[in-house]
């Protein structure tokens, strides 16, 4: 791993009056695509609003290039250079998707860098420069998709936080969309924190994932390990011999390391 970008210290969030992330710590290093696995209810997407200030965190640390972050607003996160591209896509749908770009830049002032990204967003998503004028609601989903990471990109992130970017769409878009992401991990450098159910595909985008389970981190370890893990198999990768084994297991495991 390069030098750390983010990491998180014994974190602790609440809903309310319930706990939603139970002491987690990891790390992501400059350059890495590091994936956060698990099932709905498990705490990524509040991992994930916690890190980008949407929510505070009770206890714990956040530190981004070795600075403390937590208790920032989000716009102050933002301009450090965290983007989060949230779950749903959440783009607007009455602007257009140049518009939506556009906002995506919306703190940065160098007009040429600006339109040089933009054709950088639409080298990557060729649909979006067919729709630059179109409003960003009657696309599809996966196009939403699209403009959603491309507005991210507009605001030249030094690590992008993804929330479930498979998300409804069809087996051949995701594997476009994660197509993409990839290139853009080798081509651009972009650090990427991803929150994912389809562990298929994350783990075979990722450098290093880590597993969470009623809000605490129970598995960590290279993309490849986990991959292989008979763990993750039976209960990710639809290894249906081996799921009863697998359930056993891991009620068994409850701090895996």
């Amino acid at each position: 791993m390069g030098q750390t970008v983010l990491e998180i210290k014994n974190l602790e969030s609440f809903y309310g009056p319930i706990m939603a992330i139970r002491g987690v710590s990891l790390k992501v290093g400059q350059g890495q695509v590091v994936t956060v696995l698990g099932a709905n209810g498990a705490g990524k997407s509040t991992l994930l609003k916690t890190i980008s200030g949407i929510m505070e965190p009770e206890k714990g640390k956040i530190l981004f290039e070795g600075e403390e972050i937590q208790g920032m607003e989000p716009h102050q996160i933002v301009n450090r250079g965290i983007v989060h591209v949230p779950e749903g896509r959440e783009v607007f749908p009455l602007l257009s998707v140049d518009e939506n770009l556009s906002l995506g830049a919306y703190t940065r002032n160098d007009r040429v860098e600006i339109e040089r990204d933009r054709q950088m967003v639409f080298d990557y998503f060729p649909i979006l420069a067919e729709r630059r004028t179109q409003e960003a609601g009657t696309l599809s989903g996966g196009q939403q998709q699209m403009l959603a990471i491309g507005r991210g990109l507009m605001r030249r992130p030094k690590i992008m936080l993804l929330d479930e970017p498979s998300l409804g769409l069809s087996p051949l878009l995701v594997q476009e969309i994660f197509g993409i992401l990839r290139r853009l991990n080798s081509d651009e450098h972009v650090t990427m924190m991803l929150v994912e159910q389809n562990a298929r595909v994350a783990l075979d985008l990722a450098d290093v994932g880590y597993v969470m389970e009623i809000g605490r981190i129970v598995m960590e370890g290279s993309a490849d390990r986990l991959m292989e893990s008979e763990d993750i198999q039976a209960f990710y990768l639809g290894h249906q011999e081996q799921s009863q084994r697998g359930e056993r297991r891991w009620k068994r495991k409850k701090t895996w390391r």
